[in-house]
């Protein structure tokens, strides 16, 4: 769940947000060598009072720094395309869930069994009871674990956006259109996401609570609903 001063993404709860996450480990690596190496050497030429007649003119040097970012750049674009690939890579889901985009709340509904459908507000602040501010709703949306989940998103009024950070997913709700995100919950728990996308004077109250629970628990929820 995100906390105050987390200076790095939530823990994975996706086989989705475990590729993004190495991915960005990946390329702060490359960037961190490459800033050590740009500052050393700013470093030393500031620092170093003669002249090199062949170091400021020379063909290895300008082939050096020319190759080597082509280089660099395969070692990044290789594995963002591979990434980008599996992120939408289409499966058969085992269920299916329908969020909808109001203004300001988000409402579900469960295709897979008739009559199954759920509005989510947000708590206000003064029905808290040691919960969190802005991200707590008064029903939580159940998904199962280990199974493949399609989200289909859609607005009923403007553009919203429905996110989930843990899971590595995000869509835009368009009035009059489906988006679909494709994903799987590894491990049980309470996710928290938000609308990301500014959609009126109420934007920030708009929290997205995801309840993952195993498939044996999450028919019997469903059964008792």
């Amino acid at each position: 769940m995100p906390t105050w001063h987390m200076l790095f993404f939530q823990d994975s709860a996706s086989p989705s947000m475990e590729q993004l996450s190495l991915f960005h480990d990946f390329t702060m690596a490359i960037i961190t060598l490459i800033l050590i190496m740009v500052a050393s050497s700013l470093m030393f030429t500031s620092s170093y009072k003669l002249t090199d007649r062949l170091l400021l003119q020379s063909q290895t040097i300008e082939i050096i720094w020319t190759v080597a970012p082509v280089i660099i750049l395969l070692l990044i674009a290789l594995p963002s395309l591979q990434t980008l690939y599996l992120l939408d890579d289409p499966f058969s889901p085992n269920i299916t869930i329908k969020a909808m985009g109001h203004q300001w709340y988000w409402s579900y509904q469960y295709p897979d069994f008739p009559d199954m459908e759920l509005d989510c507000y947000m708590l206000p602040t003064s029905s808290l009871n040691h919960q969190i501010r802005l991200l707590e709703t008064d029903i939580s949306v159940a998904m199962p674990t280990n199974s493949k989940i399609r989200l289909v998103t859609t607005s009923s009024d403007v553009i919203h956006s429905w996110s989930m950070p843990a899971f590595g997913v995000k869509a835009d709700a368009v009035p009059g259109r489906l988006n679909q995100l494709m994903f799987s919950i590894k491990r049980s728990g309470i996710f928290y996401g938000q609308c990301s996308e500014i959609c009126g004077s109420n934007h920030s109250f708009m929290p997205i609570k995801v309840e993952a629970i195993p498939m044996k628990n999450f028919l019997h929820w469903v059964t008792y609903f």
